[in-house]
């Protein structure tokens, strides 16, 4: 397979973290442009990271506030991300919020409010202002939608004090599915990858870091957690690129079988 094959322009939605660097940073390498979407100070870093592997170009930032934004202003920021490279051929949101880990019954209206709004409105925000310009471009090839979520989200990968955020991501999951079947006739492709938690995620920390780890060896099939910078680039890669061409509405799972083995794990933890 040709880079060729994958020379995308995407854009991405992040937070800067260790998993959208990898994900950019492997865009860049195979000859995709990136235009990230976010806090611009938080971007930096992975800006810098994937101009690297980009040779110097093909990577541009655009400020919104994904808490804060609505309607009107992503469609702002999508508009200036569709210029940066004459148009777009993919969305990858990589953006979620996930508050504390705590009892259900303790979560604030103020919270669960703030959560379903970044991690749901927000991301249909992004959906409706790309799929309508992915409908009225005279691109062949419609778009693409990746959508980076958690095992938290899904039914067999549940963990405790993450009702809220848990939630989101379930709403995200049924998004995939409904939006792959309305948009599918303007060939545009919706997907999710429902990734495992690596020791940098607020449920591995909040049972502390070293009793995680031990859990691992000890339960996890592949004996690890996620390696954030390189586990899942691959997978994004391929239903950003064409060999993914009639997959739509499909959610994979790239988490090493934690969530096969989450009821076993929980008495470890």
């Amino acid at each position: 397979m040709g880079d060729g094959a994958y020379a995308k322009r995407v854009l991405l939605a992040s937070a800067g973290d260790d998993v959208s660097r990898g994900i950019a940073s492997t865009l860049a390498t195979h000859g995709c442009r990136v235009v990230l979407v976010g806090d611009e100070g938080a971007l930096a870093g992975t800006a810098e990271a994937a101009r690297r592997c980009a040779g110097g170009g093909g990577v541009a930032v655009v400020g919104l506030d994904l808490h804060a934004c609505d309607e009107a202003a992503v469609d702002a920021a999508v508009d200036t991300a569709w210029r940066c490279f004459d148009g777009l051929d993919a969305m990858v949101n990589c953006y979620s919020y996930e508050g504390e880990v705590q009892d259900c019954l303790n979560i604030s209206e103020d919270e669960f409010k703030k959560t379903m709004k970044v991690n749901v409105m927000t991301p249909w925000f992004l959906v409706k202002a790309m799929a309508k310009r992915f409908r009225d471009s005279e691109s062949s090839s419609g778009g693409s939608f990746v959508f980076v979520t958690q095992i938290i989200g899904a039914e067999r990968g549940l963990y405790p004090g993450a009702a809220a955020y848990g939630t989101s991501l379930g709403a995200i999951h049924q998004l995939v599915r409904l939006s792959a079947m309305e948009l599918g006739k303007h060939k545009i492709r919706v997907n999710a990858v429902c990734r495992g938690l690596h020791l940098g995620d607020r449920f591995p920390e909040s049972v502390g870091k070293e009793k995680a780890d031990k859990a691992t060896r000890e339960v996890m099939p592949l004996r690890r957690w996620l390696d954030p910078d390189k586990d899942l680039a691959s997978t994004v890669l391929y239903l950003v690129g064409d060999e993914s061409r009639y997959m739509t509405g499909s959610t994979i799972y790239v988490d090493g079988a934690q969530s096969i083995v989450r009821p076993r794990m929980r008495s470890f933890m």
